[in-house]
């Protein structure tokens, strides 16, 4: 089977459980910002020389997916979404971040004022990560306020996370000198 179906031709897309809507549908907005976000968080991924940070950054993508799938079905779908077994984002993901976000902050890694990126390549690419970041934070965002989020930890989780990004960046910084 091709990956070109064709059926994107005329600028729609499928959401979960067979919801065709436009492709600047904000869900669809939403979960490919988020899609931008995983792929940026690779590339950091592939450019750390921290294994802390690899390691951290691998979880972190996983956790994407999952919000991935809970942005790409709508409201009235969710319950069926949980029968069929797909997660969503927890409150639990969160604490996670905020562990280690604690764990960083521990190691009195500089974290004030405006960062200037590209002292490395690793926390370049994890600025890259953290303002896409913001930018999937945002597009949530806008979910949520057109009534349509029911899960309003998606935009915790997303906050949470770019400040991790940051202070991962600032401590990759701090390592190199």
């Amino acid at each position: 089977m091709s990956i070109v179906t064709k059926r994107g031709d005329r600028g729609t897309t499928v959401l979960m459980y067979n919801r065709r809507v436009s492709k600047c549908h904000p869900r669809v907005e939403a979960y490919g910002v988020v899609d931008e976000l995983n792929a940026a968080i690779g590339l950091a991924r592939a450019t750390s020389t921290d294994d802390y940070v690899r390691e951290h950054l691998r979880a972190i993508q996983g956790d994407l997916v999952v919000l991935m799938g809970e942005l790409a079905t709508v409201m009235d779908d969710l319950p069926r979404y949980v029968k069929d077994g797909h997660g969503l984002v927890t409150a639990a993901m969160t604490a996670r971040l905020d562990g280690l976000v604690g764990e960083v902050e521990a190691e009195k890694v500089p974290a004030r004022g405006w960062a200037m990126p590209g002292a490395n390549a690793g926390s370049a690419a994890l600025d890259l990560a953290r303002t896409v970041c913001r930018r999937a934070e945002r597009r949530v965002c806008s979910i949520h306020e057109a009534d349509q989020l029911q899960n309003t930890e998606m935009l915790v989780y997303l906050n949470r996370l770019s400040d991790l990004l940051w202070l991962f960046a600032r401590r990759g910084e701090t390592k190199s000198g």
